[in-house]
């Protein structure tokens, strides 16, 4: 999937963000563009650990492109399926990244008071 590197960082003036904290302490945020009900942009920021960072990457990669109901159907599972021996105690990374997108997501939907 994608290098975290590609949607690593932080968004000035986003249509919709989100930021959340594991159970872990980890905490990830997203910051999203959205032209036309298309997500056209957006990033994550995490100080968390590699599974974390490479979860939001993965979430990222899947929502860039689609229209916002179909992003919102992107689940844990789906992550974890594009991790390669995700580790058993990290499967709550796939779980926070999903949870902050469909936040940001939620962030902006009202927003636009959709």
């Amino acid at each position: 999937m994608a290098a975290s590197g590609e949607f690593f960082g932080r968004m000035n003036d986003p249509v919709g963000s989100a930021f959340l904290k594991g159970p872990c302490g980890d905490e990830i945020e997203f910051y999203l563009d959205i032209e036309n009900g298309k997500i056209t942009d957006l990033k994550f920021y995490t100080e968390g650990c590699e599974t974390t960072k490479e979860c939001g990457a993965v979430t990222a990669a899947l929502a860039k492109g689609r229209k916002v109901e179909e992003a919102l159907e992107i689940s844990p599972a789906e992550v974890m399926r594009h991790i390669r021996n995700l580790p058993e105690d990290h499967l709550h990374c796939s779980i926070l990244s999903v949870s902050t997108l469909h936040r940001a997501i939620a962030d902006y939907m009202l927003k636009k008071g959709m």
